[in-house]
Formats: C-alpha cells, structure tokens, sequence
C-alpha cells in the first residue's frame, strides 16, 4: 500500500490540528490494546491510525468523543434535583446531653431578665 499522508485524510477531517490530535488519540488507544481495523504491514500506530482515519474504518464522531473524555479532569455526574427525593425525618431524634439543658435554661432565664430591664428604661 502506498504511503498515507496528510492529504488523504483531511478530506475526512479538514482541520489539519484536529486530525493531528485524533490520530495521534486513535494510536494511543492502539498502543493500550484496542484492535485494528486495517493490516499492520510493518507500520507504526501513529500511520496506523492515519491509515484507519483515511479507509474511514473508525468513525471520527468516536475519536472525537474519545479525545474529549481523555482529556476531562472533572466528570459530571447527572445528580438527582431537589424536587426529585425527600427526606423522612420521622426517625431522626434529636438528642440533647444533660448538661446543655441545663445550660440552655440558665440562658434563657437571664435573656428574661434582661429584656425586662430594656422595657423600664424605655418608658
């Protein structure tokens, strides 16, 4: 087969920078294992891939998808809505130590106290 070139493929890919970028993508999935989908006749995957691109034995829809998710860092995951789930809060108890009790009624004794002063001297 006679060499592949650049020319060959940019009629499937015509932006030069993404076809670089998708068979330089198709030949790192060739290097992890991925079958090929033409003969290897002695040739390296970067030509490999070029080959693949040009006979269009891979669709560009999927090297295009499989070079943007190489390249994610943050993966969304679809979360459910707020209107979506409800919380039962029949069984949640709420406990409170002793010792706060009987701190929080000290508390709110001299808040008593005090408002009472406040309403004197306003009048």
């Amino acid at each position: 087969m006679a060499r592949v070139t650049v020319e060959d493929c940019v009629d499937k890919v015509p932006n030069r920078f993404e076809l670089v970028l998708l068979a330089a993508q198709r030949a790192r999935t060739i290097s992890s294992g991925v079958p090929i989908t033409v003969e290897r006749d002695n040739d390296k995957n970067p030509v490999i891939a070029l080959r693949e691109i040009a006979d269009e034995t891979v669709a560009v829809e999927d090297l295009q998808e499989s070079m943007v998710r190489s390249m994610q860092r943050h993966v969304e995951v679809d979360e459910p809505g707020e209107d979506d789930f409800t919380i039962d809060t029949s069984d949640l108890e709420m406990q409170i130590p002793a010792g706060a009790q009987e701190a929080e009624s000290a508390d709110d004794e001299s808040d008593t106290g005090e408002s009472d002063d406040a309403d004197e001297g306003d009048e």
